[in-house]
């Protein structure tokens, strides 16, 4: 079971085909959509304004996601908000992905296919154009995405909502083994999603 709270009146949503890890934190006004994936430790706090995530988004292990008083936060459907994340008070486009450890601030905007680089700083009221790469700390546009960028960033986003489902049906609490079994069972994963980096060199 998962943590989540009620403040002032105000519970969480969460659509029943949707896997929200056990140790995932969602207080106040969150409202998740069909399909998503939240990983452990990930804390979404609706306790001061609202936030939305939408259909097939994924938002990873150890990410926050807050607001200022009265103003929405926005996954939108295939957003993906890579480990370690911290959004405040955005908006992130339809399949837009915010990579590792990137921070996004209040009154941002990543557009639609667009990608912020790891560890990258986006201030407040920063836009970024659909399918752009920023990066950097403050983050800038860098360039335009290719096509097979934008391709294997909605590939990973599949393998996330694939991922809801697996966990849905077999993750479970155990004690651990105390050695490597003779024939250990693989994951049962769909397909061989690999980093950018060495994809297309």
């Amino acid at each position: 079971m998962s943590r989540v709270y009620e403040i002032d009146g105000v519970r969480p949503v969460v659509h029943p085909t949707s896997f929200v890890h056990p140790d995932a934190i969602l207080i106040g006004d969150v409202i998740i959509g069909a399909h998503c994936y939240i990983g452990p430790a990930a804390c979404l706090r609706g306790d001061f304004g609202t936030i939305e995530i939408g259909n097939g988004a994924n938002v990873q292990d150890t990410c926050v996601i807050h607001s200022f008083p009265g103003k929405i936060v926005t996954v939108a459907d295939y957003g993906h908000i890579g480990h370690g994340a911290v959004l405040h008070g955005c908006t992130i486009e339809r399949n837009a992905l915010v990579g590792m450890n990137a921070v996004v601030m209040d009154g941002a905007v990543i557009g639609e296919s667009a990608i912020v680089a790891a560890c990258s700083f986006v201030k407040a009221d920063f836009v970024l154009p659909s399918q752009s790469l920023a990066a950097g700390s403050p983050a800038k546009v860098m360039r335009a995405l290719t096509e097979q960028e934008v391709n294997w960033k909605t590939s990973g986003t599949e393998e996330y909502v694939a991922l809801a489902m697996r966990s849905a049906a077999s993750m479970k609490a155990v004690e651990p083994l105390t050695e490597k079994e003779c024939h250990r069972p693989a994951l049962k994963v769909a397909a061989a999603h690999q980093p950018l980096s060495g994809r297309y060199r």
